[in-house]
């Protein structure tokens, strides 16, 4: 499928966010895509345009933009410290506060393709997973891919209780995707995200644990990328778009 991919702009009620705005000729729906603490860089506008080749129009956000709005750290250590710095100076309203701005965003300036009545999925992968989950409390959120968010069951961007506490607020569909070789992510919170999901009545969520699979499994350009569970994980994240968008 032909798509068109560039850099544009998200004006905010702060500030001017940078986005990278990937679509096809007809989309069937948008998805916003929250980044890893590395910014959004290659891999992150691949999934983008991924999915734009799905038919989805897919909006990646700078979340890091008040800091560094074109950060594109390399995947290695130096790069990692630089992320977790801007990583640490994210607050949850803010956040929220970007994707009300982006969602306004595609209704304002794309009715024309149709998006400004369609659902609004949501992925995001490392810090944008958890970001992610967050941003699924908005009820313009339809759907929500949440991949190897880590800390979510212990902290909250700009303190407060843990984002996990979040969920039964969830109006939509969320669906948490983590690896059982996570070292961030300890057995006692893939405990307490599966029960916090499986709490939540009507079964609307999901949680998906990916045996063999460690941090950053989704992405082909890290050290632990896991082809088998990148693979599920695309095809799971996809059935619940078709199901919700």
């Amino acid at each position: 499928m032909a798509i068109q991919a560039n850099w544009t702009e998200v004006m905010t009620p702060q500030g001017v966010m940078p986005v990278w705005w990937a679509r096809p000729e007809a989309p069937r729906a948008a998805v916003l895509v929250l980044p890893e603490v590395f910014g959004v860089n290659g891999w992150v506008r691949s999934v983008a345009d991924r999915l734009a080749e799905q038919g989805y129009a897919a909006l990646a956000i700078s979340t890091f933009w008040r800091t560094a709005p074109h950060l594109e750290a390399d995947y290695n250590e130096a790069g990692l410290a630089l992320g977790r710095e801007h990583r640490d100076q994210v607050r949850a309203d803010q956040l929220r506060a970007d994707v009300a701005a982006a969602a306004a965003w595609l209704q304002r300036n794309h009715s024309a393709d149709g998006l400004a009545s369609k659902p609004l999925g949501c992925v995001g992968f490392c810090f944008g997973g958890h970001l992610a989950m967050l941003a699924a409390t908005l009820p313009v959120i339809a759907a929500t891919c949440d991949f190897y968010g880590a800390r979510v069951s212990t902290d909250r961007p700009g303190g407060g209780a843990p984002t996990l506490a979040d969920v039964p607020q969830i109006p939509g569909r969320l669906w948490c995707f983590c690896g059982d070789q996570d070292p961030l992510m300890p057995p006692e919170e893939l405990s307490a995200i599966n029960q916090s999901l499986a709490a939540v009545p009507g079964g609307r969520h999901r949680f998906v644990l990916a045996p063999g699979a460690g941090h950053g499994y989704m992405c082909e350009a890290r050290g632990d990328f896991h082809p088998e569970a990148s693979a599920a994980g695309w095809a799971a994240m996809l059935e619940l778009f078709s199901e919700a968008l």
